[in-house]
């Protein structure tokens, strides 16, 4: 309601109200889900909002925690409904807001720069002068509440939307940030290390922005930090650290004239007794090995370094991971610690994005942290590094009393994160360090146990490598029955790494485990039957690279018997919904793809399972009640990709299994879902099923060919350059199944594929040599409709020929080649020079017709070109170049 002078004024009854809902709120007995209800109703009228700012701003005789409350409810409010508000209500909220800042209690104030940050997010801060205002005065005021309060909102705008102080303001003179930054620099000396905290947090902000203010007050910043470099307080210290890290990585031209001193604080921070100054100085290390200055600034302070990172992988008493260690295999996983999953769509071509190493428990610490910058520093100097580090390692394993035992495993950690830049140096000795390593698998302490089949795993080139000879032979067999024992730990963290630790094995072995399969079968089958719900997902995962690794070996109904009924027995008991059917999807795509026609026996109830949890989730999306599901994409992708699979392993046998079904419907419905990864799967599995059975995309034909070539014009071709990757691939693979088909949207296509062939240096290598591929093929079955542009990207599509490897889908491209020449032979004539350096790219051309066909065009031009242009376009040709064509009689 308004007063007589048209202002807002509470109502008694509504500010009793809301208050007594807002005192429910807060009391740890009450029914939340009732008063959220309540609260919703009351969000309803027009003013709630304004009724909210009155009690966070005048409500002195209720609690702080009513006020601040009533604050937080405001801030989460303004969030959808500020926009929206009439105008007068949107001012008294902001009126009653600024004197908060103020306030004389401290949560009030850091409430107040929350909800101020929050509006500033919304709306900027054009269409709120009395903001900036009331923040510079407050800071100018010398009054230590007015100060922080101003400051903490500052400090929060910085975090959130550094840009909009960096901006030019209407009515403003000059951007904000240039009247703040000097204010910022001189709160450095702040007596109050609240001010101190929050005006350094405010500079850091702006290190990757670099406003001209901050540019040219780039030596008073610097100072600033070194006058900070000791402060008392924790958090102003770790401040300095990250400004340090940052510069080194955005600005090191800056850091450069003081780079030893900064180097030699580092290491010294890096020894603080507060671990989270620690764990931020750490960080400096890897940044700076990242930057293009030079590592020999670092080489004096290396000895000292070393030390450090060494005593820094020692597990601190307080790590969890030492109350986790001690946790029993039995005992069920608890959902909190379930960590999120992530499937990674399927991708065709040659460059699938890295696996990032999955930590064991997801906490960055300082002893991780630690043991990743020795890894980086072992990259950079090698060998180097060794006569420092190995004395203090064998002293470390030395040393088996039981009190030093996490020194022992810190002395196990250091090998495995310097196994591979200093892998030279170690070459020698490796060997003694594998028979070291093996009998730790088996230690009374299982933090050692779980740490040696990490770094054990890291030698696993090595190890394989070796089985040529006798000794090689055994100690393979030594590290694999070890891994494998290891598996069967009753300790979860032993389980746990002993699965990743056998994977990395698996990937290396490939095909030297067939003879072993047996055993290992059994192993992972009853860690199977043994394990809690979080380390299952690992096994699924060891026994799906097991059947990447040995392929058509797992064919074998032995082997199928050990198998499959426990795998078959899970897949039965999970519901459609339920997020632990994830992992074992993935899993049957493997050994879906290692059996091959073997799988028949189980394809179709995968089959139709798929496209079950397909449509439930489609209908998820729009109705959940209905789906009895929640929405979540990770169950299409993984289904597509299932399909995929089968698609792989049972070749044309899936015939009869998609013609029965709604598979071609639902899977133009994925190609058009506005989720990248949906997408991306869609289009391999578009790809893999117009090898085995086109017949049942035809009726569809036009329409699935029209969604992928969408996909390769699009404006955001860099995000999603993965599904540009396969669809392009999708279609090159419809070309040559569908022939003559393709000539209504050949062109179009073609007009897509061109200026991504033009603009390769700037995009993903796997995308270029799809997009030449599937630009051949379409030349092979339409060479009449190409041929007559070819002269517009001859010269680009012959430099990416050049650099695919020899392979099936490359004789494809030359067979478009060959085709285009012979129906336009004058439209190459001008590349003629590149088209010489692509056909000897090829290694071998193993295809005799294909040979033959270029030996043909070769002649052909030689024949063409007479009064020495031919000796012309060869005497531009490097030697080796000249030397392979030769191959081709010319």
């Amino acid at each position: 309601m308004a007063n007589a002078n048209g202002a807002w004024q509470p109502q008694e009854e509504g500010f009793r109200e809301i208050c007594g809902l807002l005192e429910q709120q807060i009391s740890p007995t009450s029914d939340k889900s009732k008063i959220w209800q309540q609260l919703q109703h009351y969000s309803q009228f027009p003013d709630f909002n304004n009724y909210l700012a009155f009690i966070f701003a005048h409500a002195e005789g209720k609690s702080v925690d009513v006020r601040q409350a009533s604050g937080l409810l405001l801030k989460n409010n303004l969030r959808t409904a500020f926009n929206t508000m009439p105008p007068a209500n949107q001012q008294y909220i902001k009126t009653e807001l600024l004197p908060c800042l103020g306030a004389a209690d401290r949560h009030i104030r850091s409430t107040a720069g929350t909800i101020v940050s929050v509006l500033v997010q919304i709306a900027g801060v054009d269409g709120w002068p009395e903001l900036l205002h009331a923040l510079v005065k407050c800071l100018d005021s010398n009054d230590p509440n007015h100060m922080e309060g101003s400051m903490d909102a500052l400090s929060k705008i910085c975090e959130d939307i550094p840009q909009v102080l960096d901006s030019d303001i209407s009515g403003l003179s000059e951007r904000p940030i240039n009247v703040f930054l000097p204010r910022f620099l001189q709160l450095f000396q702040s007596p109050n290390a609240s001010l101190r905290k929050l005006s350094l947090n405010s500079v850091n902000q702006y290190i990757m922005l670099m406003p001209t203010v901050l540019y040219v007050s780039m030596d008073k910043y610097l100072q600033g930090l070194f006058a900070l470099a000791n402060d008392p307080a924790p958090e102003v210290r770790k401040l300095v650290c990250a400004a340090f890290v940052q510069l080194v990585d955005v600005r090191p031209d800056f850091l450069e004239p003081h780079l030893r001193n900064v180097i030699e604080y580092m290491l010294q921070v890096n020894k603080d007794p507060d671990d989270e100054v620690a764990l931020e100085a750490c960080e400096f290390w890897s940044a700076y090995c990242d930057t293009q200055l030079p590592p020999e600034n670092l080489k004096d302070f290396l000895p000292r370094l070393l030390l450090v990172l060494l005593s820094n992988m020692v597990y601190a008493d307080d790590d969890e991971s030492l109350v986790d260690a001690e946790e029993d295999g039995s005992l069920p996983d608890r959902e909190q610690d379930l960590k999120p999953r992530f499937h990674a769509s399927r991708f065709h071509g040659s460059e699938d994005g890295e696996d990032d190493d999955d930590d064991t428990v997801n906490v960055w610490n300082l002893r991780k942290c630690s043991a990743a910058a020795l890894d980086i520093l072992s990259n950079v100097f090698g060998d180097e590094i060794l006569p420092t580090l190995m004395p203090i390692i064998q002293a470390n394993l030395g040393n088996t009393d039981d009190e030093a035992w996490k020194e022992r495993e810190a002395a196990v950690l250091a090998i495995g994160a310097i196994a591979e830049g200093c892998i030279n140096g170690l070459y020698p000795h490796l060997s003694e360090i594998v028979v070291f390593l093996i009998p730790l698998l088996d230690d009374k302490f299982p933090l050692i146990r779980s740490i040696s089949c990490w770094t054990l795993s890291r030698f696993s080139k090595y190890i394989v490598h070796c089985i040529g000879n006798q000794e090689g032979r055994e100690k393979f067999g030594k590290v694999l029955t070890g891994l494998l024992r290891r598996i069967l730990d009753d300790n979860k963290r032993v389980q746990e790494a002993a699965c990743s630790a056998f994977a990395t094995l698996e990937e290396e072995a490939a095909e030297e485990l067939a003879p072993l399969l047996d055993i290992i079968l059994q192993h992972l089958m009853c860690a199977f039957g043994k394990y809690q719900r979080r380390n299952l997902r690992i096994v699924y995962d060891a026994i799906g690279t097991l059947a990447d690794a040995v392929g058509g070996e797992l064919n074998q109904p032995k082997y199928l018997e050990i198998l499959m009924p426990p795998l078959i027995a899970k897949w039965q008991q999970l519901s459609n919904s339920d997020k632990d059917i994830l992992p074992l999807l993935e899993c049957f795509t493997s050994i879906a793809q290692a059996l091959g026609t073997g799988f028949s026996q189980f394809g179709q109830p995968v089959f139709q399972r798929c496209i079950n949890i397909i449509q439930t989730q489609q209908l998820a999306k729009i109705d959940p009640v209905s789906a009895g599901a929640q929405y979540d994409k990770e169950f299409i992708v993984c289904s597509l990709d299932l399909l995929s699979g089968l698609a792989e392993g049972l070749g044309s046998g899936i015939e009869s299994l998609v013609s029965q079904s709604n598979l071609r419907d639902l899977l133009l419905q994925c190609c058009t879902d506005d989720t990248a990864d949906v997408r991306q799967s869609a289009f391999a599995l578009l790809g893999d099923l117009a090898r085995v059975c086109p017949v049942h995309l035809h009726s569809r034909l036009s329409e699935f060919l029209d969604i992928a070539a969408k996909q390769l014009s699009t404006s955001k071709l860099k995000e999603n350059v993965s599904v540009a990757n396969n669809a392009c691939w999708a279609i090159g693979e419809l070309a040559i199944k569908v022939q003559k088909d393709m000539a209504s949207v050949a062109m179009m296509v073609i007009s897509c594929l061109v200026p991504i062939l033009q603009h390769a240096e700037s995009l993903n290598k796997s995308l270029i040599e799809n997009s030449a591929i599937t630009l051949g093929r379409l030349a092979w079955v339409c060479p009449e409709l190409v041929s007559p542009h070819m002269e517009h990207f001859m010269q680009h599509w012959c430099i990416a020929l050049s650099m695919i490897r020899d392979d099936v889908e490359k004789e494809d491209a030359f067979r478009g080649l060959c085709a285009m020449v012979r129906t336009n032979p004058s439209g190459a004539l001008s590349s003629l020079v590149y088209m010489c350096q692509a056909i000897a790219s090829w290694h071998e051309i193993r295809s005799e017709d294909l040979h033959n066909e270029v030996c043909q065009v070769l002649q052909g031009y030689k024949q063409m070109l007479n009064s020495g242009a031919w000796e012309q376009c060869m005497s531009a040709l490097e030697p080796p170049v000249k030397e392979k064509l030769s191959k081709y009689l010319v």
